[in-house]
C-alpha cells in the first residue's frame, strides 16, 4: 500500500508532468478561502512544496490560491494562465473530498458543499478552459473521478457517489460536444488509494483505526493492496500525451480489479 506520507495525487501528477517539460501552473487555496469550503482537507502548504519540488528537480512550476467553487475566481485565474502561457494544452481537473452520510443522516448542506467540490468546481473549470482550447483547436481535459461513482466501496457517502458519478456523464458529455474541435476529454478513476488523505479518512470512517482501515482497504482489492498517488499520475500522463490522440468520452479505472468483482469474498 506504500507509507502514509507518499504523494497525493495532484502533486504526483503536477511532477510527472514537469518531467516530461510540461509547464504547470496549478492552483492552491489559501486560508481565507479555506474556511469557506468547510471541511476540505486540502493542505494549505502543498501548492508551494510542489512548485518548489519541481523546481528543485529543473522544471517549470507556478502555482495560484483559488477557490475551485467560485466561478468568478477560477474564470479569472484560467484567464490568467492562458494570457501568461499562450495557451493551455492540458487541464487536470483534481478537485475533490469525501464527507461521510447516507441519503437519511446526510445534511442539505453538507450534501449541497459535495456537489459544489466534487462536480461544480470541475465544471467551473471546464467551462473556463474550453474557449481556449476551441480557438487552439487542441487541448487535453482529464477529470479525476472515483470508482464511488461507479459503485457502492463499503462506505456510505452518498454526496460524494452522487457527484464522482456525474463527473463521469459531464466528461462524456462534453468529449462528444467538442470532439469536432480536436478537444478531447477523459476521467481516471482511481479505486481505494494509499495517499495522505488515509490519515484524516480513517478518523471518518473507521474511528481512528488507520491500520485497521488499511488492512481493510487492501483486503477490499483483488490485487491485495491499495494503489498510490503514481499510479494514477501514470494514467493522467497517458491521457495527456499524442499516444492518446484518438481516446476520448471514456475512463481509464485504475484499481487492482475492485470494480470487476463481486460484493462475496475474493478468491
Amino acid at each position: 500500500g506504500g507509507p502514509v506520507d507518499a504523494l497525493g495525487n495532484g502533486k504526483a501528477i503536477a511532477m510527472l508532468l514537469a518531467r516530461q517539460g510540461a509547464i504547470i501552473d496549478g492552483t492552491d487555496i489559501d486560508e481565507v478561502a479555506g474556511a469557506i469550503i468547510e471541511g476540505t482537507d486540502i493542505d494549505v502548504p502543498a501548492g508551494a512544496n510542489t512548485v518548489a519540488a519541481i523546481r528543485d528537480a529543473g522544471g517549470t512550476a507556478y502555482c495560484s490560491y483559488v477557490n475551485a467553487t467560485d466561478q468568478t475566481g477560477v474564470e479569472g485565474w484560467v484567464k490568467a494562465c492562458a494570457e501568461k502561457h499562450g495557451k493551455i494544452d492540458i487541464f487536470v481537473n483534481n478537485v475533490g473530498q469525501s464527507e461521510p452520510g447516507g441519503p437519511v443522516s446526510m445534511d442539505a448542506a453538507t450534501w449541497q458543499a459535495q456537489i459544489a467540490l466534487n462536480l461544480d468546481a470541475a465544471f467551473y473549470a471546464m467551462q473556463a478552459v474550453l474557449p481556449y482550447m476551441v480557438a487552439a483547436k487542441a487541448g487535453s481535459i482529464i477529470n479525476i473521478s472515483s470508482i464511488a461513482g461507479q459503485r457502492y466501496i463499503g462506505k456510505p457517502q452518498v454526496g460524494y457517489a452522487a457527484a464522482k458519478a456525474g463527473l463521469m456523464q459531464l466528461t462524456k458529455t462534453t468529449a462528444v460536444i467538442h470532439a469536432k474541435d480536436n478537444v478531447r476529454v477523459n476521467c481516471v478513476v482511481p479505486g481505494l488509494m494509499h495517499t495522505p488523505m488515509l490519515n484524516r479518512m480513517a478518523e471518518k470512517y473507521a474511528s481512528g483505526d488507520l491500520d485497521g482501515f488499511i488492512a481493510k482497504r487492501n483486503a477490499m482489492v483483488p490485487m491485495r493492496r491499495m494503489g498510490d498517488a503514481q499510479d494514477v499520475a501514470n494514467a493522467v500522463l497517458f491521457l495527456a500525451a499524442d499516444e492518446s490522440s484518438y481516446v476520448t468520452a471514456t475512463e481509464i479505472v485504475v484499481d487492482g480489479g475492485i470494480t470487476a468483482a463481486t460484493q462475496g469474498d475474493l478468491p
